[in-house]
């Protein structure tokens, strides 16, 4: 065999071996890859080992944005690739300039989960994925922040995730492509509103411990007086108990003085019979002078000394009838059992 026979059958082999490799394609877990014959789309292709037609069939070369990140900053780097990520994927996009409709501009930042369902829609219904997603991120966030104040959007981050979630969603499914969520990340108002909303906030605070430092006052007041009110309730209380036993007790002895005094004018009565009335009078008579006595610019005399013979006599007998009496009041004392 010549030389140039040896050249041409290496030729040959190694032109087969070649279209042999470039007809075997090996696609990894969670990927498809697009084939397309003659510029055609011809069929997709799944994970594992797949054999192709060299030179007539040709994966799709598919125009991806790719997020990269150096020294702390994001760049946004436009690749081709041939294989499709079926797994969810996150695009974080730029912050982007959105007015409210109290036209006050804010700068939002969102990002997007997703997840590719129809890999052949996901390639030939749309030019470049990710821009188309980002593009229609940002405008259904225009739309729906537009429609609310900023105290709105700044306290409504959920109402917000779902109204996107929805538009998106819905927009997206001719792409074939799932929106999973799609989450506001940060929310930064112009420097002036801080301002004013920091200045808020404060005044809100310290309007708040007034009102809980008055509350407090109140309350102790509320205690004081409730304290004080007790205290006399208390010794009012106790005041009356006393004055009521000291009363009760004085009633009693008021009482049994006056029984006393009952049995005793019975016992009398029994014994004078008919001078019982003189005795009274008698006892009334000395009653008076002895308060008449008491009386140190007052000088009294009998009217004459028969009188006082006869006063002092029938004195006499008077306390000889209370002491015969009194025995005999002791007397039927003692015979009780």
């Amino acid at each position: 065999m010549t030389m140039a026979a040896m050249v041409v059958l290496g030729f040959i082999a190694f032109f087969v071996v070649t279209l042999l490799v470039k007809g075997i394609r090996i696609v990894p877990e969670q990927s498809v890859m697009m084939i397309e014959r003659l510029g055609r789309y011809h069929k997709t292709l799944t994970a594992g080992l797949n054999i192709i037609i060299p030179v007539v069939d040709q994966p799709r070369l598919i125009p991806w944005r790719r997020t990269v990140k150096e020294q702390g900053q994001k760049f946004f780097v436009v690749t081709t690739i041939t294989n499709l990520d079926l797994r969810e994927q996150v695009y974080d996009f730029p912050s982007q300039s959105v007015i409210t409709r109290d036209n006050v501009g804010i700068q939002v930042d969102a990002v997007v989960y997703f997840q590719i369902t129809v890999p052949r829609d996901a390639v030939y219904e749309i030019e470049n994925l990710p821009i188309a997603l980002e593009t229609l991120t940002q405008t259904t966030l225009r739309n729906v922040i537009g429609e609310m104040d900023l105290d709105d959007t700044l306290t409504s981050r959920e109402k917000i995730n779902a109204s996107l979630v929805d538009t998106i969603g819905s927009a997206a499914q001719s792409w074939g492509i799932k929106v999973n969520r799609v989450e506001v990340q940060d929310i930064i108002p112009p420097t002036d509103v801080l301002t004013a909303m920091e200045q808020q906030m404060k005044a809100e605070r310290e309007r708040r411990a007034r009102v809980t430092e008055a509350e407090g006052f109140k309350r102790a007041e509320v205690l004081r007086a409730e304290g004080e009110r007790d205290a006399r309730i208390a010794t009012a209380e106790g005041e009356r108990q006393a004055y009521m036993l000291e009363a009760e007790g004085e009633a009693g002895a008021i009482e049994r003085l006056a029984q006393a005094e009952q049995r005793k004018l019975q016992l009398v009565k029994e014994v004078l019979q008919e001078d019982f009335a003189d005795y009274l009078v008698g006892i009334r008579y000395m009653q008076t002078l002895e308060e008449m006595a008491k009386n140190q610019n007052v000088v009294w005399m009998p009217h004459s000394a028969t009188d006082l013979a006869s006063f002092i006599g029938g004195y006499k007998h008077l306390l000889g009838s209370q002491a015969l009496a009194a025995e005999r009041a002791e007397s039927t004392s003692g015979e009780r059992p």
